[in-house]
């Protein structure tokens, strides 16, 4: 059985690795939003830090939500230990760790990332900048998955490297669904009107969704197709029924190798059949918000479930 240290490095520079991905993605979607509204409000901006967690650690360093400070904030304050850089240093930190756990693609691939990100984040960046940092920082983290799926082979390293993509990936989709529909808009006078299916249609581009919904549901965009698409559509990659169902695979696969089956593993199956148990009427239903806020405390539950099974810290 893999040292609890060697486990814990690799599921949480995979974590670091795909959080610094959904924040780019996030402030991707927070800056398309501005530009559907009208008035310059900041009201974007403030909800883009709520959904990532970062409002309590920028309100204690600025006192307005301005969008240089907001982006600068997420992308490379040394002060903000969520920030872009700051947990790319934390993922190249992990992966030096487990370095013999590795193949020389995945290290480089992740020492390239670093290094390159490093360069683009040492000064501050400007809303003209900002599409093509965003892109970068896009880019050199998929570059770093796609050595991992080229070139390491099927077995534990590779199941708790995926770990951490997916818990990581499922909090990122739910957080981003519910501030979309819970935060982002004005007003609930605005549901259904042009305001809100555009906003819709700028989460489907944030985790790379817009065409493959296109795909399968024609030219028809709506706030349930979307939300139904995101949360229980499980051949769509970033929707929170595929990120579970893969948990649960890589647990089953753990729990193979290792002939134990722990508590993470009834977790996993539990929340997999919470998931599929809804309809979208049903979630509506119950209320979104309420249902992804619950998604949200199971997975980070979970997650807590594979560190102690598992003895990261012991």
């Amino acid at each position: 059985m893999m040292l609890g240290k060697t486990a814990g490095g690799l599921f949480w520079m995979f974590r670091y690795l795909e959080r610094a991905e959904n924040t780019a993605r996030l402030l991707e979607a927070g800056w398309h939003i501005a530009l559907t509204r009208s008035g310059g409000s900041s009201n974007e901006w403030q909800s883009i830090l709520t959904t990532a967690g970062m409002d309590k650690a920028y309100l204690a360093k600025h006192d307005s939500f301005d969008a240089n400070y907001v982006i600068n904030f997420m992308l490379c304050d040394k002060d903000n230990p969520s920030s872009v850089m700051s947990v790319i240093t934390s993922a190249r930190n992990n992966a030096r760790l487990v370095r013999t756990a590795l193949s020389s693609e995945v290290w480089e691939a992740t020492n390239e990332c670093w290094m390159v990100l490093k360069d683009l984040l040492a000064k501050p960046v400007t809303e003209r900048a900002l599409h093509d940092t965003l892109m970068q920082i896009r880019f050199r983290t998929s570059v770093v998955r796609g050595a991992l799926h080229g070139t390491m082979l099927r077995n534990d390293i590779f199941s708790f490297s995926r770990l951490g993509t997916f818990i990581e990936r499922a909090d990122n989709t739910a957080r981003i669904l519910d501030v979309k529909y819970y935060v982002l808009l004005p007003s609930t006078a605005y549901i259904g009107k042009a305001i809100d299916n555009a906003q819709w249609e700028v989460i489907l581009r944030s985790v790379s969704a817009e065409r493959s919904y296109r795909w399968i549901n024609g030219g028809e965009s709506t706030a349930m197709g979307i939300a139904e698409f995101l949360i229980l559509d499980a051949s769509m990659p970033r929707s929170l029924a595929f990120c579970v169902k893969q948990i649960g695979e890589h647990l089953g696969n753990l729990e193979k190798q290792y002939g134990t089956r722990h508590e993470s593993c009834i977790q996993a199956e539990a929340f997999c059949h919470k998931i599929n148990a809804h309809s979208i009427d049903s979630i509506f239903e119950e209320g979104l918000h309420e249902f992804l806020s619950s998604l949200v405390a199971d997975n980070a539950k979970l997650a807590q479930h594979v560190e102690e099974d598992y003895r990261f810290y012991g």
